[in-house]
Parts: structure tokens; sequence; C-alpha cells
């Protein structure tokens, strides 16, 4: 933790040579149908291959966090040597994040989490998607049965958990025109199944359009300017039990920005992107964001060198474009995480944001 946080503590004063974080989509197929996302209609090919990933780990060995997402990203079957192969090279990584529609087969998954979790990453974090109550999450899925398999697979990490200290885990929650207003139904859902479940173990995020990760442009599927879906965030900060630790107080800061964010519509700091962070696609694509459709390179053509693309004009306008308020309004954890850690200032000032 101590090298990740030096280093965010860093780009708050200058420009990184290097992101410390990577977002990236090792596929994009997808079992689910949801509905507000269009990832599951696209029947990749070319993908890039476990020797291609490997390359590109060996010669950018400085993340410190890395998120596999997909897609869903235990479809492919060499999950755990992409993970392998970023341990391996990236000496200071710290935290690996992996969400899951919990649609596979549960004791392969699990089998691979465990795999992943002796690797001896110091955090691995999943994520199990889940955005409504029985009815209504197999509605937005589009899956029957999808979400008494969220609920295996949360209990399974429950008893994995018991062995491996180094794992965390969360629901995700996506809220959207479909199940706005049901946050806490939803909790009340998921407590007949899980009774010691608590308002910590929920993660929230706003529905998005991306048109270079979603697939999706329809903007009737978000809730920003809504005042029900921040009341309910509100409501949710009020109910969470105090946590110690940067992590727990990162994802209050986060929470506090996002009901800004549900209300208003407005970012509530400038985004890090292609500066502490980045998008790659599942074909080697370099994005600023999940939420920037501008392509700034591709691994392949830069010989799996990311500091060729980096250093190259398109990044350079895209940190102009930041820098002068140009960038896509945006607030996800995929980017607001380290927004947060690489600005103090506005970090206080949402901190101290009272409801």
């Amino acid at each position: 933790m101590l090298g990740l946080g030096a280093t965010g503590l860093k780009s708050n004063f200058v420009t990184l040579r290097h992101p410390y974080k990577l977002n990236f989509a090792i596929t994009y197929w997808c079992q689910s149908r949801c509905v507000h996302c269009n990832i599951w209609q696209i029947r990749p090919k070319g993908e890039l291959t476990l020797d291609e990933i490997r390359e590109f780990a060996r010669k950018n060995a400085y993340f410190k966090w890395i998120e596999l997402t997909g897609g869903e990203p235990f479809l492919r079957g060499d999950i755990v040597e992409i993970a392998r192969a970023f341990k391996e090279n990236s000496k200071g990584l710290y935290i690996l994040t992996m969400p899951t529609n919990s649609l596979c087969n549960t004791e392969m998954e699990i089998g691979k989490i465990k795999q992943i979790l002796e690797l001896g990453i110091p955090r691995v974090a999943i994520t199990v998607s889940l955005d409504g109550y029985r009815e209504l999450h197999d509605r937005i899925r589009g899956v029957p049965g999808n979400f008494d398999k969220a609920m295996q697979m949360f209990r399974r990490l429950r008893e994995l958990r018991k062995s491996y200290p180094n794992l965390f885990f969360v629901f995700g929650y996506t809220m959207i025109k479909q199940n706005e207003g049901q946050f806490f139904r939803t909790f009340e859902g998921v407590k007949k199944e899980i009774p010691d479940i608590r308002y910590n173990d929920f993660h929230i995020n706003l529905g998005q359009t991306s048109e270079n990760y979603y697939h999706t442009s329809d903007s009737s599927i978000k809730v920003n300017g809504s005042e029900l879906a921040a009341v309910e965030i509100r409501e949710l900060l009020k109910k969470r039990e105090f946590e110690i630790g940067v992590i727990p107080k990162i994802e209050e800061i986060f929470l506090r920005g996002l009901a800004q964010y549900a209300k208003s519509g407005k970012q509530p700091m400038r985004s890090r992107s292609m500066e502490a962070s980045l998008f790659l696609d599942s074909w080697g694509n370099v994005y600023p964001s999940i939420m920037w459709n501008k392509v700034v390179g591709n691994i392949k053509e830069a010989d799996f060198d990311l500091s060729r693309i980096w250093e190259g004009e398109d990044a350079k306008e895209v940190r102009k474009a930041i820098r002068e308020g140009r960038e896509p309004v945006q607030w996800t954890s995929c980017e607001a995480y380290q927004s947060i850690i690489g600005n103090v200032a506005a970090f206080v000032k949402v901190r101290n944001t009272i409801y």
C-alpha cells in the first residue's frame, strides 16, 4: 500500500512518467443480456493473446493497481496466467480487481480466484454484479436465475475468505432508470438470503453510456440529475459502518461525490485519465478512460511499449483537454478513485460535504 499511496500523492504535484492503474478489458465475451450495456451483443475476434499480454506486462512493469474486466473476465480460460504475468512483472502490484456476473460455473470460478489469490497479490477484490432484488435483477440482466447465482457466488467467496485474508469482495450495484429507487428493497431481498449482510458489502455505480466500452449511446438508462438516486446514496452513506483504512475512506469520498453527481450531473473533480490511468481494450487499443471514445494508440503498433503512446501527441492533447475542462463528464470508480487520490484539495472539499 505504501508504494501505491506514495505514487498517488506524487500525482498531486507532477505528471507521472507512467500510469499506476490499468483498466483492462481482457475479453468482450459475455453471457449477460443487460438492458444498460451492449457488450453482450459483440462477438469478438482477434482479441489479445496470452503471449501478447505477457509481452505487454513485461515491457510495462510499473502497475500498482490493475482491473481485469470484460465482458465476463472469467470466460477467459487463461485469466490466472494473465494475472500471473502482471504479478511477476509489476513487483509493486498491490491491488487486482475483477468483476463477475456469476454466470460461469461457480466452482470453476472459485478455483481460478483461489489460484489468483495464491499468487501473493496483497489485495484481490471481486465485485459480484447485482442490480436488484431477485425478479428485478434477472430482468435487468436478461438471464433467469442470475440472482440466485450471485447469492451462491457471494457465499462461496465468504468461505474462501476464511483461508485467504487478501480476498475482498462486494456486491456491485449499478443504478439505472430500471432500478431507480429500488436499492433498499434490493438490500432487504439479499438479507433474506444472507441474513448478516451489511450496507458496506455494496458498492454503488451510476449507469453510464460509453461508445468505446459499453457500446451504448442511449442516455435514457441514466439517472444523472435524479434527486431520488441522490437520496438513496445519501441514505446509504448514513447506514454504512465506519471502517478504518485508506480504501474505505476513498470509497466514502467516492459515494459522496456520486450523490453530488447523481443530483447535478456535474463531475466532482477533474479526472487523472492519461496521467494516473488508462483503459486498454481486448484488441490493444488505448483510451483515456472507459467513457472517452478516443483511441490514442494501439499497443501492438507500439511494440507493446506503452511509453511510445504515453508520450505521444494524442496523449498530450488528452491531458490538455482535461486541464481545460473538455473531457467527457464521468464519475465511475474505474476513474474516480485515482482522481480522489490525485486531487487532495478537491478530496477535502467533497469529504466535508454535509447532507
